[in-house]
């Protein structure tokens, strides 16, 4: 079940079953005498320059710029030490993306802090870094973003009273299984879904922004005198507010910047990545810091803590009638966070399963739509299994230590790979102080974090280290029984004639 994919390993049913189509190009010539016109089956270039920096937008801004005000605010105490916090988790994301951006441009491979941990560090971290991925992270990080999402959608429709649980499960549900669909169908329909939703991101922000500043015009400003007076928390309250903050910037995904998860489809990676990442950070750090700002300037420090939707508080004090447009922009805003986390880390998967860290299904490609389907829809039942039983938000918690200890990992890698393997191809080059700022912060917030909760934290210390004996039992140990390697490629025909996939081809260029 876990082995690595080869061509020698497609079931019959896909070299014999599908008629010969010159014109779709699927399969080669009959006729000797002419050349193998054929299209490969393998994952397009089709991100541009534009969907780049709407897949790390997207993936960015959501959920958490509505919620984490509340969290950074009770762990700094004061509105100062806040907006701080949200500044300085801008620079470190900065930082990170760069890292990231040289990391993808040298390492011209999908799958983002995965694949650079393996190409340093060898499969067993990698593979730890994909387990927790898949088995808890991404399913419950979809579940509690869709989660925000339908809450939202149905808040003008239940103004005056609360609504049901099972109504928001429900609408979610719909709201996942519609963009696992259309990241199942197209890569350039999701991603110009994607950018439709991020403009709407973009919107939600504004709306909070524009209102905020002209608040500020009107010297609105009592709520920022001592602004640095407050609760006392300490610097061990530090790592938990950092927490929010890079939750508000990266979603609940370990690598900073989607992007890196779809190298192999982006034009022009090597000016593309770096360059969407820096366009997209500037973008969002920007618009947090004055998002926070706005809020300041309506909501005093102890109304935004008793507040449960501060984005709807502050247009209810604000914008009147027009405060219902800002819930179902805020629902947009967390369905594109949702579709462009799919879109990525379906990559992942992909990638993951190619080197055979996970079933060989997940490597294969539709015949027709060119999209890695099993490795979309995989997350669908554990995301749904999450949604209806499980507290994914104590979950998440549990696991922000392991999240940032791979992403500090991914950028020590770098600077190991600058001694140890100079000769490699670097289009693009940061300076080696901020990998090393950068992995000694993501190090630091790690080791605070043990003092800070360390109940939480040895509890996803425990949950990645469940993948050692996944890792020894199915991917390390070559010697596995007849019976149980019959089983496995049975499965494996049965689901590629299902899904009408088959394993990726090289790309001749």
């Amino acid at each position: 079940m876990y082995r690595k994919p080869a061509s020698a390993d497609v079931p019959m049913i896909f070299k014999s079953s599908y008629p010969a189509k010159e014109s779709q190009g699927m399969l080669p010539s009959t006729n000797c005498n002419q050349p193998d016109t054929r299209k490969k089956v393998v994952l397009k270039r089709k991100v541009t320059l534009l969907r780049g920096i709407s897949i790390i937008i997207g993936g960015i801004i959501g959920a958490g710029i509505f919620i984490s005000p509340k969290g950074i605010l009770q762990h700094t105490g004061s509105i100062g030490m806040s907006l701080t916090v949200w500044t300085a988790s801008g620079i470190l994301s900065l930082f990170g993306a760069l890292c990231y951006a040289e990391l993808g441009t040298c390492i011209k491979k999908s799958g983002g802090s995965y694949t650079y941990i393996l190409e340093v560090f060898g499969p067993l971290p990698a593979f730890l870094r994909v387990w927790v991925e898949l088995i808890v992270i991404r399913p419950a990080a979809t579940a509690v973003m869709s989660l925000t999402f339908g809450r939202y959608l149905l808040e003008p429709f239940f103004i005056q009273c609360e609504i049901p649980d099972l109504a928001i499960e429900f609408v979610t549900a719909f709201g996942i299984t519609v963009i696992v669909v259309l990241n199942s169908m197209s890569v350039s329909c999701s991603t110009r879904i994607q950018i439709f939703l991020t403009f709407c991101k973009i919107i939600a922000l504004l709306m909070i922004i524009v209102p905020g500043v002209m608040q500020l015009i009107k010297g609105e400003t009592q709520n920022f005198k001592n602004a640095f007076v407050g609760k006392d928390v300490g610097i061990m309250g530090l790592p938990l507010a950092f927490y929010s903050g890079m939750y508000a910037y990266a979603g609940w995904k370990v690598d900073l910047f989607y992007l890196n998860f779809v190298t192999e489809e982006v034009e022009n990676p090597e000016k593309n990545i770096p360059l969407a990442i820096c366009i997209s950070m500037v973008i969002v750090t920007i618009g947090y810091v004055l998002t926070n700002v706005a809020y300041y300037t309506a909501i005093t420090a102890e109304e935004l803590l008793l507040s449960n939707a501060v984005a709807v508080t502050f247009a209810e004090r604000l914008l009147g009638k027009f405060s219902l447009a800002v819930p179902i922009f805020v629902a947009l805003s967390c369905f594109g966070s949702v579709n462009s986390g799919i879109f990525s880390v379906s990559r992942l998967f992909y990638v993951a399963s190619r080197e055979g860290h996970l079933p060989e299904i997940l490597s294969m490609i539709h015949v027709h739509k060119h999209t890695p389907l099993p490795a979309v829809i995989v997350l669908y039942p554990l995301t749904m299994i999450m949604l209806f039983t499980g507290d994914v938000y104590s979950l998440l918690n549990f696991l922000s230590f392991v999240r940032w200890f791979f992403t500090g990992l991914a950028a020590v890698g770098l600077i190991y790979l600058r001694y140890k393997r100079p000769e490699m191809h670097r289009p693009f080059k940061v300076p080696i102080i901020i990998p090393a700022l950068f992995s000694f912060a993501c190090l630091l917030m790690v080791t605070l974090s043990l003092y800070s909760d360390p109940i939480n934290t040895g509890i996803g210390f425990a949950i990645t280290l469940t993948g050692v004996p996944v890792y020894y039992l199915f991917i390390f140990w070559d010697k596995k029984p007849k019976w149980f390697r019959t089983f496995s490629d049975r499965v494996t025909t049965l689901l590629q004639i299902l899904l009408e996939v088959v394993p990726a081809e090289e790309n001749i260029s």
